[in-house]
């Protein structure tokens, strides 16, 4: 540790930060890319439904390295300009895990009782607020610990960007590494350092779930696959007793 000097923890820190932007920003990205897939795979028009499908069939398919090669090295032959390796970087991993989210979404919108759809075409809901009042707020819980698995992948993937010249934090031990011959007190930093990103990320990730379930109106399940007490229905399929104004 010693022979790493305070110009080399800078650099090591400036690719931490360089870590957690990808993430940021690569998350954000696969969160719009999978909420809309994902709801457009249950779709009631079938060719909604199969091109969802074939977005994700292909990129579940590829590598997000390759596609990041693809992104940054071919995709300027056909339209003249170039993305900076960050953002071919970010759209790679932002559409691949996207993918993977997808069918996050669509099982847990499948996984919303029928009856409770039902009830809301009773009661004279447009699709768009059957699913913003009625099967999102139930799905939406169901997601989250799916979600945190993808987002520990999605931060352990952003080290591929190293290989095209990012100066996230792998880069930057590679530099140190070169700069002081030293291995063991170098990549023992960054497996920490991506510990602690995981860690406070899944940290976040169930304080978020408890929340979701406390507003669904549903105790998250324990140990033996039950449930702590509480009211067990959802609070969205406790629906209204008005419409526009009107008792039901």
């Amino acid at each position: 540790m010693s022979d790493i000097t305070p110009g080399l923890w800078q650099l090591l820190l400036h690719g931490l930060w360089i870590t957690v932007q990808l993430t940021v920003y690569s998350t954000l990205l696969g969160a719009a890319v999978a909420l809309a897939t994902g709801l457009a795979r249950t779709h009631r028009r079938w060719i909604v439904r199969f091109l969802a499908g074939v977005y994700f069939e292909v990129f579940r398919g590829t590598s997000a390295l390759i596609l990041m090669f693809w992104i940054f090295f071919v995709l300027p032959l056909g339209f003249g300009w170039q993305l900076v390796p960050m953002w071919a970087a970010v759209l790679s991993l932002g559409l691949t895990y996207g993918a993977y989210g997808s069918e996050v979404v669509r099982g847990a919108v499948a996984a919303v009782p029928e009856g409770q759809r039902e009830a809301g075409v009773a009661l004279g809901f447009t699709p768009a607020q059957r699913l913003r009042r009625i099967v999102l707020p139930q799905a939406w819980p169901e997601m989250i610990r799916p979600f945190n698995n993808l987002l520990i992948e999605l931060l352990k993937g952003t080290s591929l960007v190293s290989i095209m010249g990012v100066s996230d934090i792998a880069f930057g031990a590679a530099l140190v590494r070169n700069a002081t011959g030293q291995s063991a007190p170098v990549y023992t930093v960054i497996l920490v350092a991506y510990f602690v990103l995981a860690f406070t990320l899944t940290r976040g990730m169930r304080a978020l779930e408890r929340r979701a379930r406390d507003e669904g109106g549903t105790a998250a399940p324990t140990a033996t696959g039950g449930q702590d007490g509480g009211d067990r229905t959802p609070r969205a399929a406790k629906l209204p007793a008005t419409v526009g104004g009107e008792r039901r």
